[in-house]
């Protein structure tokens, strides 16, 4: 039996729809479009809320027919609608929750609410096995390039602009919050201190180039909560640290070498910081997989040391292809499909800006 899935994405500041085909336990994506704002928000050095919502407005219903188009795919065929009802910023859920229940109320077609931060979960499940775009089958469960098979339970890392959590999962759908920030997302610290350094937004990418250039040992930067016996974070005591340090050493802002050397000395503090209290979870609760999700899993230092760390352990690690990391409707639509059997009438869907996993 043929399923098709209309996926669709507008928790933050990226526009996101896609349409999932599921056959017999394999899926195929049939189209992943992103519409990001990036333009729009960086004069202000992070994203604005109304104007956000305001972009989704807008791009929504073009995202939605371009990825139709890609593969000729009508409305009438989608068999299940999935939408990010949160966590996220309340006006843009919003346009994306509307706009997905009057589709459910037009095509009178189930419609399932989804959590963002299990969709960043299961994006580490999506793994090209072809060479383009149009011939990718993905397979279920994950099977990497090793044929490795990762199983649960499982620790998983969520790092994003607003998101810093570490999960127990016990299986799809059954999770625990067992770590999480007190302050910043480790994606906010990002843009934050690039914004301190006059680097552009987003800050992550920016501050992960500048990086490579740098000396990670040149600035003695803290590890916040390193020593401390819970699996919590903080980010914000960092920030302030590199503040000091800027005003400290003002007349250095404009050398190139001294903004690399904080690039890489704040890179090195946060991967510090994400691994050690991974595999401090990892160690308590006795897993043999470790999954990386959100935005910040892009960045190649942190995906490096969780992999040489992991395997020096003999674990697994998964670590999402670089497309799924960012916002995107492709995990939306793949996390319903794992929850297909919850899926119902439009009239159940709300959005809630504070959904939590667990």
């Amino acid at each position: 039996m043929i399923m098709y899935i209309l996926g669709i994405e507008t928790s933050c500041d990226d526009t996101g729809v896609a349409i999932l085909e599921a056959i017999d336990n394999k899926c195929r994506l049939l189209a992943n479009v992103v519409s990001s704002q990036i333009k729009i928000h960086a004069p202000f050095g992070g994203v604005v809320p109304s104007l956000a919502s305001r972009a989704h407005a807008e791009n929504l219903d073009i995202c939605l027919k371009e990825a139709l188009e890609i593969n000729k795919i009508s409305l009438s065929k989608i068999d299940l609608i999935a939408v990010t009802i949160g966590p996220g910023l309340i006006p843009c859920l919003l346009i994306g929750v509307n706009g997905a229940k009057a589709l459910s109320y037009i095509l009178n077609k189930p419609i399932i609410g989804v959590n963002h931060l299990e969709g960043h979960i299961v994006a580490n499940i999506l793994h090209e096995t072809g060479e383009s775009f149009e011939s990718r089958a993905w397979l279920l469960p994950a099977i990497d390039a090793s044929k490795k098979i990762f199983s649960f339970p499982a620790i998983c890392l969520i790092v994003s602009g607003g998101h810093t959590q570490l999960i127990l999962a016990r299986q799809i759908g059954d999770y625990e919050i067992i770590g999480e920030t007190r302050d910043d997302a480790v994606g906010e610290a990002f843009d934050k201190v690039a914004k301190l350094l006059g680097l552009g937004y987003p800050g992550g990418p920016i501050v992960a180039k500048r990086a490579e250039k740098g000396d990670d040992s040149a600035i003695d930067l803290p590890r916040p909560m390193l020593t401390t016996k819970n699996l919590d974070f903080s980010f914000s005591g960092l920030k302030t640290a590199v503040l000091y340090e800027t005003k400290r050493n003002a007349e250095k802002l404009g050398d190139e070498k001294y903004i690399n050397d904080i690039c890489a000395s704040f890179q090195r503090a946060v991967v510090d910081v994400l691994t050690r209290k991974t595999f401090r979870a990892v160690e308590k609760y006795q897993v043999k997989t470790i999954i990386l999700s959100g935005g910040v899993a892009a960045n190649d230092l942190l995906r490096l040391e969780m992999n040489q760390r992991a395997e020096e352990l003999e674990l697994f690690c998964l670590t999402p292809h670089k497309e799924f990391c960012a916002d995107n409707a492709a995990m939306i639509a793949l996390a319903g499909y794992f929850n297909k059997e919850r899926a119902g009438s439009w009239r159940d869907i709300s959005a809630d800006a504070n959904l939590r996993l667990d």
